[in-house]
């Protein structure tokens, strides 16, 4: 993990096509499914935390602003080589700091059922009942942060 650094980019930046890729490949290809068929628009809006190990882009993870106090974590997102070395975690932490620095009260985010543990652990919590979305069940789960 020595060389592990984690960077906000952009979608107009040059390692955002290496960001679509890593989400190509991990969440939607299994589900025989491609981000070439969805509207992306709100990756413009969004900012996108890449973890990397030298310049390769190993893992993403998106913020998306709701309102004053919530912003969402979308399309996480860590090669199957790194994942249980964490990368979800130094992702997750480093985005969770960011938000709360920038005044956000609370996180949501749509976890897919299989990993709804990864964010309990990270104190999450599930609201309301399971639901589909890419065809898989998923969790609305939730986090109040303190501003830093």
């Amino acid at each position: 993990m020595n060389n592990i650094t984690v960077s906000i980019v952009r979608s107009t930046t040059p390692e955002y096509e290496a960001v679509w890729q890593l989400r190509e490949e991990i969440l939607r290809k299994p589900l025989g499914m491609s981000l070439r068929n969805e509207n992306l628009s709100m990756d413009a809006e969004d900012d996108i935390f890449v973890a990397k190990d030298g310049d390769k882009v190993i893992g993403c993870l998106m913020l998306h602003h709701v309102d004053g106090d919530t912003i969402k974590f979308r399309q996480m997102a860590v090669y199957n080589e790194w994942q249980g070395k964490q990368i979800g975690r130094l992702l997750m932490e480093t985005a969770e700091a960011y938000a709360a620095g920038k005044g956000y009260k609370t996180i949501s985010l749509h976890a897919r059922k299989v990993v709804s543990g990864f964010y309990t652990a990270l104190g999450y919590h599930t609201v309301g009942d399971e639901f589909f979305e890419v065809n898989i069940p998923h969790l609305l789960m939730k986090k109040h942060i303190a501003n830093a």
